[in-house]
């Protein structure tokens, strides 16, 4: 299989993270590309992008480097090369499609950076002037390591955990000393894999100092990807851009472009709940079966399972519930305030989906609306969603956002599916207990006819005491 079907694929919006059509394009492709799926995302990317110009990089040495590295994934349920390939789209998605309102910084021709390729900036068409592109604010540079980042970002996952990890000794715990062992551990096999060859180097071209700038951009960003480390990047982003006295993002320093990049790859990182649901679901089932095969090598080892782990107590909903709530939807809403969400200006309310339930969601969920509409006038920043239409802005003009409508949608299944659970499991119980209730009173009654002495109503009153711990 060549090159020539992933080039019939065109990145953009009907092929986005999240847009129906786009993901069940790329499950085909998955499918059909077999073990190439990565190397064929990461040339179409560094094609639409117009890297392989910028950097003189050798086409032999670009494929041999990314087949080796789509290889080098192991064939887990979720984290293997397709997963990198999904991660490779999402950042490329978010850095290269129309962002309402969003502000282009024009390069400066007098800065010294402007010059080298270090500093020159990436282009991007925008076909309408109340839009802007992201990746237009980065250097070239930037980006290439933003989209190596995502593809290296977990090779050779073992579909281990890195809390297993460090409680069963393994290797790479012990040679990381605890410390965001995998994310060590990909960042540097994969540039184990690249430098060890000479076949594989397809940045020979850059200058030394491109090369240093390239290589800690990529680390650091493949780092990010800890999700010990979320709360505090979401933190940090958020005291940047959505506080009240926040300074927002300065495009023209190195580390606030850093900072939104670490962002990016997060988000592109944990997007399955942002996918239409049938895909977001195919995910789901994948990352599920990967924590069961952790629970049983957990149970064979005497340890305690993990939770969300046990196949015998699978707790899907929940576990989706809990990822959403705690780790998705903030760093969405985060995304959504400081407008960096791709979307359109929608001018009639009646056009946003929305199916106006009105049930009770939590605070949670309804964060998920602030990214479906993001307000260009920042006078109403206490009051962003109503109960009744939590997708609608009180704002000049409104955004609509697929991907944080999935969000939405998605965390309302689970929340629905919790409770017809919860219901299952209350009438299982009440019969139960109803039954136990007709058992006893037969029991008690048998014994009162044989033997009705103080010691057997004792025995008795025992089986109700025990059972009424149950």
């Amino acid at each position: 299989m060549g090159y020539a079907l992933i080039c019939k694929l065109s990145l953009s919006t009907h092929c986005c993270v999240g847009c129906m059509n786009g993901t069940i394009l790329y499950f085909d492709l998955e499918r059909s590309s077999r073990t190439q799926i990565l190397s064929h995302m990461c040339y179409k990317v560094f094609l639409e992008t117009g890297l392989f110009e910028t950097f003189r990089i050798p086409m032999k040495e670009f494929i041999t480097y990314f087949h080796a590295l789509e290889l080098g994934y192991r064939d887990k349920p979720y984290h293997n090369r397709m997963h990198a390939g999904d991660v490779l789209h999402g950042v490329y998605y978010l850095t290269s499609q129309a962002i309402p309102g969003f502000q282009m910084v024009p390069a400066d021709p007098e800065t010294p950076s402007a010059s080298d390729i270090c500093g020159q900036r990436a282009w991007f068409p925008v076909e309408e002037a109340s839009y802007g592109i992201m990746g237009a604010n980065f250097t070239s540079l930037e980006l290439m390591a933003l989209y190596v980042a995502a593809a290296m970002h977990d090779y050779d996952h073992p579909g281990r955990t890195n809390a297993f990890l460090v409680s069963t000794h393994a290797k790479e715990a012990i040679l990381y000393n605890d410390r965001s062992v995998l994310e060590n551990h990909h960042a540097a096999a994969a540039w184990s894999l690249l430098l060890s060859n000479d076949d594989c180097n397809f940045l020979k071209y850059l200058d030394k100092a491109e090369f240093k700038r390239f290589r800690y951009l990529v680390i650091e960003a493949i780092l990010a990807t800890d999700l010990k480390r979320h709360f505090e990047i979401v933190a940090e982003f958020n005291s940047k851009v959505n506080e009240h006295d926040s300074p927002g993002i300065d495009w023209t320093q190195e580390d606030d472009r850093l900072l939104v990049m670490e962002v990016c790859i997060k988000l592109a990182d944990i997007n399955g709940p942002c996918k239409v649901h049938d895909i977001h679901v195919q995910w789901t089932y994948r990352i599920a079966e990967e924590f069961y095969e952790q629970g049983d090598e957990e149970a064979e080892l005497g340890l305690p399972i993990s939770p969300f782990m046990d196949r015998d107590h699978p707790q899907l909903a929940r576990l989706q519930e809990s990822f959403i709530n705690h780790l998705v939807a903030p760093l969405c809403k985060a995304c959504a305030e400081a407008g960096i969400l791709p979307g359109y200006w929608i001018d009639d309310v009646d056009n946003v989906e929305g199916d106006g339930e009105g049930d009770n969601t939590t605070a949670d969920e309804l964060s998920i609306a602030t990214s479906s509409c993001q307000e260009t006038d920042n006078e109403n920043d206490e009051s962003s969603y109503s109960d009744d239409n939590p997708t609608i802005f009180n704002c000049k003009r409104k955004v609509f956002c697929l991907q944080t409508k999935h969000l939405q949608d998605n965390h309302r299944h689970w929340m629905h599916v919790i409770k017809d659970e919860s219901k299952k499991k209350d009438e299982v119980v009440a019969v139960k207990t109803e039954s136990v209730a007709i058992s006893t009173e037969d029991a008690m009654e048998t014994i009162l006819e044989e033997n009705n002495t103080p010691h057997s109503l004792n025995r008795s009153f025992s089986f109700e005491k025990e059972d009424s711990k149950l």
